[in-house]
C-alpha cells in the first residue's frame, strides 16, 4: 500500500552534521553514507540547515578551500520542514514550490527522519509540469533554473580584453568623433556664457555628455569614475555624477521577448501582473515589478539585449584610448589601462545573471549563519522564475541609507541599524566568502519595517584565505591585545614585508606606531577606508601583489564612513567590538566583558 503520511514514507536514519565541521570532513561523511543531504543542526540538536552535494560542487566551483570553509557558509538557511503526521502530498508540494529535493522530518521541533528526492519528486512529476489557472497563468511554473544554475552558467568567460575584432576601428571612430564634438561644444558654451563653473568643469561635462551618447558601457565607464573618491580629478568626478542617474529603459517588446526565450512563457502566462514600466534602468539590465501566482511581490532583473557584445566592443576600444591616454602625465598617474582592466573584470562578471543570483542567496543565507543579525536582508531569489538573463527576486520597500533627513524623521535608531549593517558586510570579508562589492546608498536600504538590507549582487569580491587571516589579524590587535608582531608575520606571509626586514617585534612595534594611534580616533579623524589603501600601496612598495578585491574592500569602507557621518558622526567604527562578535567570538566577548561593553540585541 502506498503510504499516505510522511511519517510513513520518511528515512528515519539521518545523516546530521555540525555547523562547525569543515566542508571535507562533511564531503566524506556524505559519500561513506551514500547520501546526497545532511540536516545541520545546533547544540541542542535541532535542525538549522541543510547541506547538499550541489552546495560543496558550488563550493569547489568557486575555488573556495573545503579543508577551511565550514559547513555554517555554505550551508542553505531557510530551513524548510514537515511533520511527521502530514499529508505525505503536503512534501510533494513543498519540494516543488521550493525547487529542493530533501525535506526534514520534525516533531516538537526534533529532528525526527527526513523525506528525500527521487521517489517524491517522480510522484510530483506525474501532475503537469505546468497547471494553468482559468486566468491562464501557469500556477506551478518551474523555469529552466528551478533546481539552481549548472557550474558552467556561473563561469565568466570574456573576450580578450586587447585583441581588436573586425568592426571595431568604425566604432572607434565614431566614439573619438562624439567625445571631440561633446567636449567642443561645452566648451564653446563655456566661452559664451561661463556661469562661474570653471573650464575643467565645462569640459568634464562635455565629456560625460558624450558618455551619455554613446551609451551604457560608457555610462558605466562613468559611474566608476564618481564612485572612486580621490582618483579622478574633482571636475570629472563630479560631472559623472549624472551617470548616476537612470540610463534610458529599453522598450518593453524587447523586455518580453527576453522574458519568453528565457523562461519559455510569455509574462502573461507566468505572472499574475507584470508592470511594462521599469522601476529602474542601468547600464547592464532594468528592473520590472511584477507579482507571482501565489500572490508574492517580485521584481525581474531583464538584462540588455546584446550587451555582452556591445560592452565588450566598448571596453575594447576603452583600452586603447587609456593606452594613448597613458603617454600623457596625467593618464599615466590616473593608471588609465588599469582602471579600464578592472572595469572589464567587473562588467563581465555583472552581465553573467547566474553568477549574481548565485551570489546574492549565498550572501543572504549567511546573514543568519550565526543566528543573529535579525535586523539585516537582502532580496530572496526565486529560481523558478530565473533565467540566463533574468533573475527574479523578492520586492522591497524602502529608502536609501543617505537619506538622511527621512531616517530621522521616522526616529530611527541609526547607529544601532548602521552598526549591524556593517557587521554582516565584515563576517562576509571575513568568513563566508563574497562580500558586497559596491555599497553606494542605491544598494544599501533601510526598509519599511525598520531593517537594513543589501540590495543588487552585480559585483562581488572574495579575498584569499591569507588577507582575510590578516585583516582578521589586523583589528585583532588593534582591538583586543595590541600584538603588532602578528601583524607583522601576516605581512610577511602575503609578501608584502622582507624577512630581512626585521625580526615581528622589532618591526611590530613601528608598525604600531603608525597605525595604532589612527584607529584610536573618533569616526570624524580616522579614515579607514585610507587605512585599507594604504595596505595596498605597502604591498606595491614591496613588489607585493595585492588582491584587486582589496581595493574593493577598502572602496566599501570609505562608503560605510560616508553613511556614519551622516547618521552617527560620533560612531567609531574601527574600534567597535561588535563589527567582530562572529568574527572572533572567544576574543571579542572576553574584551566587552573587560570593558563591560553590551551589544545590542
Amino acid at each position: 500500500m502506498e503510504p499516505a503520511t510522511v511519517g510513513e514514507a520518511m528515512e528515519r536514519d539521518v545523516l546530521s552534521l555540525r555547523r562547525t565541521d569543515s566542508v571535507v570532513d562533511a564531503a566524506r561523511a556524505l559519500r561513506a553514507g551514500g547520501r546526497s543531504a545532511a540536516v545541520v543542526v545546533d547544540e541542542s540538536g535541532r535542525p538549522v540547515g541543510m547541506l547538499t552535494e550541489r552546495d560543496i560542487v558550488t563550493l569547489v566551483v568557486d575555488g573556495a578551500d573545503p579543508t577551511t570553509a565550514t559547513v555554517a557558509t555554505r550551508m542553505s538557511l531557510g530551513l524548510v520542514t514537515v511533520e511527521p503526521d502530514s499529508p505525505l502530498e503536503r512534501a510533494h508540494e513543498l519540494m516543488s514550490r521550493h525547487g529542493i529535493r530533501h525535506v526534514p522530518v520534525v516533531q516538537a521541533g526534533a529532528l525526527v527522519g527526513i523525506v528525500s528526492g527521487d521517489s517524491a519528486l517522480a510522484r510530483a512529476s506525474e501532475a503537469p509540469r505546468a497547471e494553468r489557472a482559468p486566468t491562464g497563468i501557469l500556477t506551478s511554473f518551474r523555469g529552466p533554473w528551478a533546481e539552481g544554475p549548472p557550474a558552467t552558467a556561473i563561469t565568466v568567460d570574456a573576450p580578450p580584453l586587447d585583441k581588436p575584432v573586425v568592426g571595431d576601428v568604425v566604432r572607434l571612430m565614431a566614439v573619438g568623433w562624439v567625445m571631440f564634438w561633446s567636449v567642443a561644444r561645452a566648451l564653446t558654451r563655456w566661452v559664451v556664457r561661463r556661469r562661474g563653473r570653471s573650464l575643467a568643469f565645462a569640459a568634464s561635462s562635455g565629456l560625460v555628455d558624450a558618455f551619455e551618447r554613446l551609451g551604457p558601457t560608457f555610462v558605466k565607464a562613468g559611474q566608476l569614475v564618481t564612485s572612486s573618491p580621490g582618483v579622478f580629478p574633482e571636475p570629472l568626478a563630479e560631472a559623472c555624477k549624472r551617470c548616476l542617474d537612470s540610463v534610458p529603459p529599453f522598450p518593453a517588446s524587447e523586455v518580453r521577448r527576453v522574458i519568453r526565450e528565457d523562461l519559455g512563457r510569455p509574462p502573461a502566462q507566468l505572472f499574475k501582473w507584470f508592470d511594462d514600466e521599469p522601476l529602474a534602468s542601468a547600464s547592464i539590465a532594468q528592473v520590472h515589478a511584477c507579482v507571482l501566482p501565489d500572490g508574492r511581490e517580485a521584481v525581474l532583473k531583464v538584462q540588455r539585449p546584446g550587451i555582452r557584445k556591445t560592452m565588450n566592443a566598448d571596453l575594447r576600444i576603452l583600452y586603447r584610448l587609456a593606452r594613448l591616454g597613458e603617454r600623457t602625465k596625467l593618464g599615466d598617474r590616473l593608471q588609465l589601462c588599469a582602471f579600464v582592466t578592472d572595469m572589464y573584470t567587473t562588467a563581465n562578471q555583472e552581465i553573467v545573471c547566474a553568477l549574481e543570483a548565485h551570489r546574492q542567496s549565498r550572501f543572504r543565507d549567511a546573514i543568519g549563519a550565526f543566528g543573529d543579525n535579525e535586523d539585516v536582508t537582502a532580496p530572496e531569489v526565486y529560481w523558478d522564475y530565473c533565467g540566463p538573463r533574468v533573475i527574479c527576486m523578492e520586492r522591497m520597500y524602502g529608502v536609501p541609507v543617505d537619506s538622511f533627513e527621512i531616517l530621522r524623521e521616522r526616529g530611527i535608531d541609526t547607529q544601532t541599524l548602521l552598526r549591524k549593517g556593517i557587521k554582516v558586510s565584515m563576517e562576509a570579508i571575513c568568513i563566508h566568502g563574497p562580500f558586497h562589492g559596491d555599497v553606494h546608498a542605491g544598494n544599501i536600504w533601510v526598509l519599511d519595517d525598520g531593517r537594513i538590507a543589501y540590495l543588487d549582487f552585480g559585483l562581488m569580491g572574495e579575498l584569499p584565505h591569507a588577507w582575510k587571516k590578516l585583516i582578521i589579524d589586523l583589528f585583532r590587535t588593534a582591538l583586543v591585545d595590541n600584538d603588532w608582531a602578528r601583524v607583522v608575520r601576516n605581512y610577511k606571509d602575503v609578501g608584502v614585508l622582507d624577512e630581512a626586514i626585521g625580526t615581528d617585534e622589532e618591526v611590530g612595534m613601528r608598525l604600531q606606531m603608525v597605525l595604532q594611534p589612527m584607529l584610536e580616533l573618533d569616526t570624524s579623524s580616522v579614515d579607514l577606508g585610507e587605512i585599507f589603501k594604504q595596505q595596498v600601496a605597502l604591498a606595491e612598495s614591496m613588489g607585493a601583489k595585492a588582491p584587486q578585491e582589496l581595493m574593493l574592500v577598502a572602496k566599501q569602507v570609505f562608503y560605510f564612513e560616508r553613511y556614519v557621518k551622516g547618521l552617527a558622526p560620533n560612531y567609531r567604527m574601527a574600534q567597535d567590538l561588535f563589527l567582530f562578535k562572529n568574527v572572533m567570538p572567544e576574543e571579542i566577548a572576553a574584551r566587552a566583558q573587560e570593558l563591560g561593553v553590551t551589544f545590542p540585541a
